[in-house]
């Protein structure tokens, strides 16, 4: 049997990140405004997710995988490594608008990668944060490879103002942008292909404007059409909205009812990620409170764990939870 897991995350700094993470999930981070991104669960060559606590405490997430497959992945075994990545992303400015392609295109790069289908959760939104996703009604790829060389693909793109708590699924192939002032959950399969298509006119650290890759990522736009919230629907569990089912991952949104929920027991792993308030695992794990931004992956082999939900202050346990079709 694997015990529940608490990684380490993986920082990742560029020029729209800021200090959100401290401030937000209280982290303790080192001098810089730029940490744009925390990777929670990752297992994509180098960049690993670590155990940072327990008896399998330095153990890479990508180790587990191939060796504690079955215990780890439950029903999804075996697999090579890890198919999702789950992070925070700390927007203080707009992030380029982007595309990722599907996994038929995925497949023909050099090296091969998979595509990139992905959700968001908003954790947080400051008044006037925008998020782009999808194109305006009617844009078809024409119009849009038009607007896009012509410097006019604001004008196309569709936008809206988020909340605390909408969720935003963004299939491979779909135009997209997070605005600044957003703290977001994001769940997408293990890929880091990303086509830049526009980038608001602004220049990188060295003064020059970023790479573009517009003719790759005009063929991997397959998608059209205003892409907003999901709607989230009612399961047999209390206090369990599902909000994404797609062929790479289920994304549910839990506000433990009781005081108490249990989680696993059903072959498979999950991830969990707490957004308010504070869980704990049976104390015979040693596993200190996870509080908000806390993550613990819950192996398949741990059977089912009840987990203690408490308030923090006058914020309300909040969860997310990921799993494997």
């Amino acid at each position: 049997m694997l015990p529940p897991l608490v990684l380490s995350p993986v920082y990742r700094r560029y020029l729209w990140g800021g200090r959100g993470f401290a401030t937000a999930l209280g982290r303790s981070l080192p001098p810089g405004d730029d940490y744009a991104e925390s990777w929670e669960l990752v297992d994509r060559g180098t960049d690993q997710s670590v155990v940072a606590a327990g008896p399998l405490a330095g153990t890479t997430l990508g180790t587990l995988v191939r060796e504690r497959g079955r215990d780890l992945l439950g029903r999804a075994a075996p697999l090579p490594a890890f198919p999702l990545l789950f992070k925070f992303l700390d927007a203080r400015l707009d992030l380029s608008v982007q595309v990722h392609p599907d996994d038929a295109r995925g497949a023909r790069l050099v090296p091969p990668d998979r595509g990139k289908t992905e959700a968001w959760y908003v954790v947080a939104a400051d008044p006037g944060a925008r998020i782009w996703a999808g194109t305006t009604s009617g844009t078809d790829a024409t119009a849009f490879a038009a607007a896009l060389r012509g410097g006019r693909v604001a004008e196309v793109l569709h936008s809206f103002a988020p909340r605390a708590g909408d969720c935003i699924f963004i299939p491979a192939g779909t135009v997209h942008a997070i605005g600044g002032g957003l703290l977001v959950a994001e769940i997408q399969q293990s890929s880091d292909v990303t086509y830049r298509l526009h980038d608001w006119g602004r220049v990188g650290p060295d003064g020059a404007p970023r790479q573009l890759h517009v003719e790759a990522g005009l063929e991997a736009v397959t998608r059209f059409g205003p892409v907003g919230p999901v709607r989230a629907a009612a399961t047999p569990e209390p206090g369990v909205r599902r909000l994404v089912i797609s062929e790479y991952f289920l994304l549910d949104e839990i506000r433990p009812l009781f005081g108490r929920w249990q989680v696993g027991g059903d072959e498979r792993c999950h991830f969990l990620a707490v957004l308010s308030g504070r869980v704990r695992f049976d104390d015979r794990f040693g596993l200190p409170p996870l509080g908000r931004g806390g993550c613990a992956l819950v192996p398949a082999s741990a059977g089912p764990q009840k987990l203690e939900a408490e308030h923090d202050g006058s914020d309300a346990p909040l969860l997310l939870r990921v799993t494997l079709p």
